[in-house]
């Protein structure tokens, strides 16, 4: 199969550019909201406790975790990929719309940003991070779709039947014309993610909160998806075609090594949780409603 000849940018608008992958950001920020909304005014998935934060905070918070993945993601990526790219040429960490975020640095500019919020306003850390938990895969889902779109992070080349050759009229070519994935065909590394990261942990987290009332165990899905990601992340590696920064092995890509702190400490989390350690912390911030106040 060959890459759908789609256009990465959908519009343009005079000189403007509308492109999917920042379409993605912002429907996944929007549809994350929604869903974060949903979740804290469903009382009965919280318990005695309640959601950590109210609508109006919730609005305000979600300003600081936009900030936060957009400059952490940017950040990361020159730190982690590009850095002698743009020591060579400044003025390149500013050109955004050439590409280049990275997750890992976008999770961590959300968790600076969630804590540093959680601090302002009194929350509560474990149960603000589970609702972030919950609302995450939405973002990576789309941001996985967009990156196929995009025809970029492609796999390794493959023999199965549904690999793809990475190759269009809007792909990028080197200085002699060529597609810069080859006409080989390749793992659609970027489908893989999306399924893992997206879909397949928002279902996990989904039963969690609203069958098993996860939610009332602070920290438990935060750990849950972060040990989650991690090992998604590992697994489509082996299969991902390898970033340039790999260990002198040349066996341990960037990915993996960025991600295995990630599944320890998603893995002590869960423990945390499950032994009571997370249930101290500030009380919930949330205006009673009209029924509560009568």
């Amino acid at each position: 199969m060959t890459l759908p000849d789609i256009d990465p940018v959908l519009l343009h608008i005079g000189p403007v550019a509308i492109r999917w992958y920042a379409l993605a950001y912002i429907a996944g920020i929007a549809l994350g909201w929604g869903y974060m909304r949903r979740l804290i005014n469903k009382t009965t998935l919280w318990g005695p406790q309640g959601a950590p934060l109210d609508d109006r905070r919730l609005e305000d918070m979600v300003l600081w975790l936009a900030l936060g993945v957009i400059l952490g993601g940017r950040i990361g990526y020159i730190l982690f990929y590009d850095l002698s790219a743009v020591m060579a040429d400044p003025l390149r960490a500013f050109r955004v719309w050439e590409g280049g975020m990275a997750f890992h640095g976008g999770f961590l500019g959300v968790v600076i940003a969630a804590l540093l919020y959680a601090r302002a306003q009194k929350l509560n850390p474990w149960s603000l991070g589970d609702l972030l938990a919950c609302a995450a895969p939405i973002g990576l889902c789309l941001g996985r779709l967009a990156n196929f779109v995009n025809g970029e992070l492609w796999g390794r080349p493959t023999h199965l039947p549904w690999g793809i050759i990475f190759c269009n009229s809007h792909t990028p070519v080197d200085t002699s014309g060529q597609c810069y994935a080859g006409y080989l065909p390749r793992h659609p590394s970027q489908l893989y993610e999306a399924a893992l990261e997206g879909l397949l942990l928002f279902a996990v987290l989904f039963v969690l909160t609203h069958i098993y009332k996860k939610l009332r165990q602070p920290g438990l899905l935060m750990g849950v998806f972060i040990a989650g990601y991690g090992l998604s992340r590992i697994l489509v590696e082996n299969v991902r075609n390898p970033d340039a920064q790999m260990t002198h092995f040349q066996v341990i890509t960037m990915g993996m090594i960025l991600s295995t702190p990630m599944v320890i400490a998603g893995g002590l989390f869960i423990w945390l949780a499950l032994s009571g350690k997370t249930q101290s912390g500030k009380t919930r911030s949330r205006t009673p409603t009209q029924d509560e106040a009568a």
